[in-house]
This record gives C-alpha cells, structure tokens and sequence, in this order.
C-alpha cells in the first residue's frame, strides 16, 4: 500500500508512543518486519528554537521507512517548521491532533484540536502547503462520548490535504482505559477515500488482521500491542526474527546503553522491561524485583536463572 508516493511493505506499523517509541525500539520494531514506524511526537516549536532535547527525539538510521511526528496548533511555526533541513529525510509528516495529556491538551494542542475544526484545518493546510512530504493525521474518535466526531474529522483531514490518517479508538476523555470503538473507525473508513489506519486495542497478530478484515481498514498502527513484543510485527510480516525471548531482551537493552548510556538507558527500560517480562510469562513478584535493579550486569544474571 502507499501512503502519498510512500510504498509501504507491510500494512501493519508501529504506532507513536510517547516515552517509548525511541530510535532503538524502533530500528528493533523495523528489522522485526514493521511497514513503517513513528517517532515520539515532537514539538514544532522546539524545532524551530533548536531545543537540543526535542533533535534527539529525530535520530534516525532508517528514514526511508520512519515517519515523523510533529504536534502544533500554530499554521505559521508549523509552515516553518515542516521545511526544516533536519526533517528533509522523513518520508511523511505525521500530525498529531490525538494526544490526551493535559500539558499537551491545555495548551490547546493534541485532542484539543478536535474542539476546534477551524485551527486544526488551518494546521494540516499549512503543512500540506509548505511540505513536499505526504502529510498524515493521527487523531481520536472525539472528545467524549457525547461529542464523537471522527467522521467529519476525517472529512475535514482528506479535504485539507492529508494522505491518510490514523484514528485511535477512544476518546480524549478515556485517555487509554476503556475500549476502543473499531465500529466508529469503521465509519470513517467508509466517509473517505484516503488511507485509514485503525488503532487501539490491537494485543496479538490474529487480532491485527481481524481488524482489516472485520472493519474495512487499510492498515493498522500497533501501539501497546507492540511493547515488548515486538514479535508482532514478524508474525505479521514473515520477516525472519530472532525468537529467542531473553536474546531480544537482552540486545534490547545493550542498544539503549550503548545509545543513551547506562545513566539513562536503566530509566527507559523499566517500561518496556516489564512488558518483556509479563509477555514471557514472569511471575508478577519477580517482574517486581527486576524492574527496579539499576545494574545491568546484575539484571542480565537474574534474568540468565530464569
């Protein structure tokens, strides 16, 4: 499938996770068989103020299939930014209008966006407008359950120039509990023509193919689903992956020292530690006891006895 003039190899791709999708989770989702990946969202005015903390977010061996995600609700910082050198080798500009945390939220950006149909308009034209890239949206069904609004959302996103979208199942007040509605994905399906990609509740390969097959979707972003799994993506794929739990595990979190330095690797891989761990079948009080442990070496000998 191909999302503007990008072709992806596979319809099933990792989505945007704050604190998580980082350049080495990423490289290991790829090579595991993802069709594309998504950075962690970065500010665009970080961008144009050259904030160190945001060009890190950037880093990149494999661009051709590594989109970038920008969030925004300003056109002119945005036109500004979106012809920025440093995001010149991004195949696709992703917008982020899904984010539910408040700092995002209470300045008006992320979910907000779907309150204000006439700004977000004015964002995704602007970056059409002054990108040569293919210009995607990652958006939820609305902003609670008495505002859903995903349909004309997605109306709004094609007319204004978007190649395709990404609709997370839920609203911006479940934040991520809940369900998600792949019913109202589905709708959205059917109200465009551009590329929809469906998100949200997506654990297991069956359930990422039921998903195309059930409600019409044309690909799926694989969020949760892809933490400390990201065997996923090879089951998917039929990309040749290493099967070995521990091993994957283990280079895993050599990658992110050797990236980041132990100082701040240990940190970041608490999260997804505790995914690999529960998905190999750990018992909850060991999981408990490894997670905290700040020195690899001793980590790597407990997990050796298990």
């Amino acid at each position: 499938m191909k999302i503007g003039n990008v072709e992806l190899t596979s319809p099933y791709i990792l989505a945007p996770m704050a604190g998580f999708t980082d350049y080495v989770f990423r490289e290991m989702c790829l090579s595991a068989g993802a069709g594309l990946v998504v950075t962690e969202m970065v500010s665009a005015r970080g961008l144009i103020y050259n904030s160190a903390d945001t060009f890190e977010l950037l880093h990149t061996d494999t661009f051709e299939r590594t989109a970038v995600q920008i969030f925004s609700n300003e056109p002119d910082i945005l036109a500004d930014c979106v012809q920025l050198p440093v995001l010149s080798r991004f195949p696709i500009i992703d917008l982020n209008f899904g984010c539910p945390v408040p700092k995002v939220v209470n300045n008006g950006m992320g979910s907000a966006l779907l309150r204000n149909f006439g700004l977000a308009e004015k964002v995704i034209e602007s970056a059409v407008l002054h990108s040569k890239k293919p210009v995607t949206v990652k958006f939820r069904i609305g902003w609670d359950s008495a505002s859903i609004c995903a349909k004309d959302f997605a109306k709004l996103c094609e007319n204004a120039g978007a190649s395709a979208i990404t609709v997370h199942g839920r609203t911006r007040e479940q934040m991520y509990s809940g369900s998600a509605d792949w019913d109202e994905i589905a709708k959205v399906k059917k109200a465009v023509k551009i590329a929809v990609f469906g998100n949200g509740d997506v654990s297991s390969a069956p359930e990422a193919r039921e998903k195309i097959e059930k409600y019409g979707v044309d690909g799926v972003a694989i969020g949760r689903g892809a933490l400390g799994n990201p065997w996923i993506f090879s089951e998917l794929s039929g990309a040749k992956f290493n099967e070995n739990r521990l091993e994957v595990l283990l280079s895993h979190y050599e990658q992110a020292i050797k990236e980041y330095g132990e100082k701040r690797a240990v940190p970041m891989m608490r999260k997804q530690l505790g995914w690999y761990l529960k998905r190999a079948g750990i018992k909850r009080a060991v999981r408990a006891e490894l997670v905290i442990e700040n020195d690899y070496d001793k980590l790597r000998e407990r997990l050796s006895q298990n």
